[in-house]
């Protein structure tokens, strides 16, 4: 009797775990894993599955993962590109501030398209207002997703968004009860603003977190003025506070970590905490240390910082990414490989799938066991008729707008460029509508 299973992408060419192309093969796909990969006529003999796809005219390779997002941000995009500092305090916070169930709604729906098209099939929020309504929307999308909820406790925060500890972590257990474990998503404890925290509040948000065994994440070593308050006031880097209070861990995940001390990457070492870098964004205050992370055995995302920094094509970022990595340490050192190709599509892909919740060493590849979230890059474009080497061709040349199939945890989001769980077509019109009504207010 032959073994049930789910999809077959059928002759398909993809990326091995090496990044090197395997061509003329099927991937099979049972309960959203990658059940094998073989010949058509081989996996006929011992399987057959209820739904296929034609995959001759793509490259599969794995899903990305977007790191860090703000879901929040969406309709922000174009007002923060040439701002004088701090746009946090200025813009991002007051807008943040008037926030209702239908933004969130319409910002969640647009996110979830922009990332479908661009190739992303997982994401991490760093966490906004009224998240029960993006947490719906993701769902349905069959997009992977991590949401927290803003949990800030600062005095002087506008009205509507301020709180006390306790409140603040309330908040994220209901996102927690409501929805974690919903569709593909999962919900992580979040630490906002590190300043905007008190003490209380990261000890019990890191309780909650191992309590509830999920992520703890925090925007970290972002901005001068963090490390400043925190040496100001115990005379210790924010990393080395937060493991003086010892929250830190496997399961700690760093957006950005930017101005690291050499005490501070030993301590993320031991601790085998996690980060992630934001080429776009990070490129108006630093470069990272992603060799000496990377050296030293840490797993790094990489993350767009959401639609107001740039967008969220992680194909874009993967290309800044680069551009700074070779200008930062391999112009210095005469050496243009400091950060080679399958490096970066190593860090979009397992680097991110770890981040979420995956296994090092199985997520973010094409081989058996591993979750079924992948991606069909269009052949017919020029630029994939004559690669050379194809992961060096994909950073360099691949763009959002090559994505042509999109599958996560083994459901078809996209096929031939058509969104298949979202009505993309609806969601425009009212994003345009929201944009008139602004020009209007």
């Amino acid at each position: 009797m032959k073994h049930q299973a789910d999809l077959l992408i059928r002759n398909s060419d993809y990326l091995n775990e090496t990044f090197e192309l395997t061509e003329g093969k099927s991937i099979l796909i049972s309960d959203g894993k990658i059940e094998a990969v073989g010949t058509a006529a081989e996996l006929e003999e011992r399987y057959q599955w209820k739904e296929e796809l034609e995959g001759s005219g793509c490259i599969y390779m794995p899903g990305l993962v977007d790191s860090h997002m703000h879901t929040g941000q969406q309709l922000l995009r174009g007002r923060v590109l040439d701002e004088m500092p701090m746009i946090w305090t200025r813009i991002m916070l007051p807008y943040e501030s008037t926030l209702t169930p239908e933004k969130m709604r319409l910002s969640a729906q647009a996110a979830a398209v922009e990332m479908i098209h661009a190739g992303t099939t997982g994401f991490i929020d760093a966490g906004s207002y009224f998240m029960e309504e993006a947490a719906k929307v993701y769902a349905g999308s069959g997009l992977r997703g991590a949401l927290s909820y803003s949990t800030m406790d600062q005095a002087g925060l506008p009205e509507s968004i301020a709180m006390d500890a306790g409140t603040a972590i309330q908040k994220t257990d209901e996102l927690y009860e409501g929805f974690h474990g919903f569709g593909n998503l999962k919900v992580y404890y979040s630490l906002r603003s590190l300043i905007s925290c008190s003490e209380e509040l990261i000890l019990r948000a890191a309780e909650r977190a191992k309590e509830k065994q999920t992520m703890l994440q925090a925007h970290m070593n972002e901005y001068p003025g963090e490390i400043n308050f925190y040496m100001e006031r115990k005379q210790l880097r924010p990393y080395e506070y937060l493991d003086s209070l010892g929250v830190l861990g496997e399961h700690f995940l760093g957006a950005h970590s930017l101005l690291l001390s050499e005490q501070e990457i030993e301590i993320l070492k031991d601790r085998k905490v996690k980060v992630c870098h934001c080429p776009f964004s990070n490129c108006g205050k630093a470069a990272p240390h992603t060799p000496e992370l990377l050296k030293r055995g840490l797993v790094v995302g990489l993350g767009t910082d959401g639609a107001a920094h740039g967008g969220l094509s992680l194909f874009n970022e993967m290309k800044i990414f680069r551009s700074v990595m070779n200008l930062t340490y391999g112009v210095p050192l005469a050496e243009p490989a400091v950060m080679p190709a399958k490096t970066i599509l190593k860090m979009a892909t397992e680097g991110g799938q770890v981040c979420l919740g995956g296994r090092a060493g199985l997520d973010g590849a094409i081989r058996p066991g591993a979750r079924a979230d992948i991606i069909g890059l269009d052949k017919n474009r020029i630029y994939l008729a004559a690669y050379g080497q194809i992961a060096n061709t994909i950073l360099e040349s691949v763009n959002a707008g090559d994505v042509r199939d999109s599958i996560c945890a083994g459901k078809v989001l996209m096929k031939d460029y058509e969104i298949l769980t979202m009505d993309e077509q609806r969601i425009y019109q009212e994003v345009c509508r929201f944009r008139e009504q602004e020009r209007m207010a």
